[in-house]
């Protein structure tokens, strides 16, 4: 891939939805390593949507992955049914693929991850939620 080809590339974002804090990740042109991109403070769903289209179109994103929080038995929790509402909403106001992703057990690879590399998590859970849609955004990155 030349520079003019990777200029008009696109990126993937993903998202680890919370209740308090949305943490996005994006990929690099070339779609081959994922970053923690920033957090966004989730005062309604609304809001975050419209931070998402603005986000979309300066980044040139050619789809979303959001982080599905499951059970480790498999099974739906309240989170689940609240990250699902969250994924339908985003798929009726953007034209871009919105994908759910099995996110399970991320947040804790993401906190050893960050403690590893020295960063102090306790008040630090924005950092958190970026590492983890790093994370399974590079595990979605790996699987194509």
């Amino acid at each position: 891939m030349n520079f003019i080809e990777a200029k008009n590339s696109t990126r993937i974002l993903a998202l680890d939805y919370g209740e308090k804090r949305v943490g996005l990740a994006i990929s690099d042109i070339m779609k081959i390593i994922a970053k923690p991109f920033k957090t966004l403070s989730n005062t309604s769903d609304k809001s975050i949507i419209n931070q998402l289209k603005i986000i979309i179109v300066e980044k040139s994103i050619e789809k979303i992955v959001v982080g599905l929080p499951t059970t480790m038995n498999n099974q739906e929790s309240k989170q689940t049914k609240i990250v699902t509402q969250f994924i339908d909403q985003l798929k009726t106001a953007v034209e871009i693929p919105v994908i759910p992703y099995d996110e399970r057990l991320t947040s804790i690879e993401a906190k050893r991850s960050l403690f590893s590399q020295g960063v102090k998590t306790g008040h630090n859970k924005g950092a958190i939620d970026m590492t983890a849609a790093a994370i399974f955004l590079q595990n979605h990155l790996d699987e194509r």
